[in-house]
């Protein structure tokens, strides 16, 4: 039986992600699609953009590790975005449509964000400098797209909503 370490608790992890990361890759377009407003659905497209990047560089880091890019069945993504098509046949042809499909976005970014933050700490305690580097990029994108996302939910949607 392998050891239960931090290299392993990290390629789980990794694994988790690269699937959750996959998932979004195909959530994204049926998102944009459903949006509403311009401004989200670009939000939404341009976030389909950076995911690929992000799913590049988590092969990357498979390979630093030398391990096969695969994930892992993830419940809790698949949970979010469940919620996330709930809200799009519930709210459908609603005012609140986009705040409802806004605040999924935002679900799943806070998840990425959670889950970033811990790839990058473990990797640093498993001096896996490459790997920092490259989880940092992701975690930066992530960041920069919940930031945008809030924006968007102040300066309108959540207004058009109410």
């Amino acid at each position: 039986m392998p050891e239960k370490d931090l290299n392993a608790l990290f390629l789980d992890t990794l694994k988790d992600i690269y699937y959750a990361e996959k998932q979004i890759l195909k959530a994204l377009p049926r998102m944009a699609k459903a949006a509403g407003s311009d401004q989200l659905r670009a939000a939404f497209e341009k976030h389909h953009d950076e995911t690929e990047g992000q799913i590049d560089r988590l092969e990357q880091i498979f390979d630093l590790v030398g391990k096969p890019a695969r994930g892992k069945k993830c419940d809790a993504i698949e949970g979010i975005l469940d919620e996330g098509k709930e809200i799009m046949e519930e709210y459908a042809d609603t005012p609140a449509l986009d705040a409802g499909l806004l605040s999924a976005a935002q679900a799943v970014e806070h998840y990425e964000i959670a889950r970033y933050g811990t790839l990058k700490a473990w990797a640093g305690r498993l001096n896996m400098k490459d790997a920092v580097k490259l989880i940092d990029q992701t975690l930066a994108e992530e960041k920069k797209t919940d930031e945008a996302l809030t924006k968007l939910a102040v300066s309108a949607i959540n207004a058009e909503a109410a």
